[in-house]
Order: structure tokens, then C-alpha cells, then sequence
């Protein structure tokens, strides 16, 4: 997906599930989200991440 699409896609998967999600960039360039806390890749391919709780 696109990044503006994995962004509107990521903060509504985190207020909905008041998780951290994490956007990276998938291998075959495209991104997509998933919670932090199940995300076991590369530090390098992470954008962005979205903390609910943070201020």
C-alpha cells in the first residue's frame, strides 16, 4: 500500500486498538503496519511508528 494509505491505515488500527503500530516498508517496497510489539524485521525498514498514548 502507499504510505499515505499505510499512515491513515496505522493511526485507525492504533486508536481503535490502543496499540503501538509500527509502518515499515515491505520487500517489495510497498508498506504496511502491524503492532509494534509483533514486529520482528529490520530497525532499518521501520517509517514511522504511532503510539496512541503518547502526548
Amino acid at each position: 500500500m502507499s504510505l499515505i494509505d499505510a499512515q491513515a491505515f496505522a493511526f485507525s488500527l492504533a486508536t481503535t486498538l490502543m496499540a503501538a503500530i509500527v509502518i515499515f516498508r515491505a520487500g517489495d517496497g510497498t508498506h504496511a503496519v502491524m503492532p509494534t510489539s509483533e514486529y520482528d524485521g529490520d530497525i532499518a525498514e521501520i517509517v514511522h511508528e504511532i503510539d496512541p498514548f503518547a502526548a
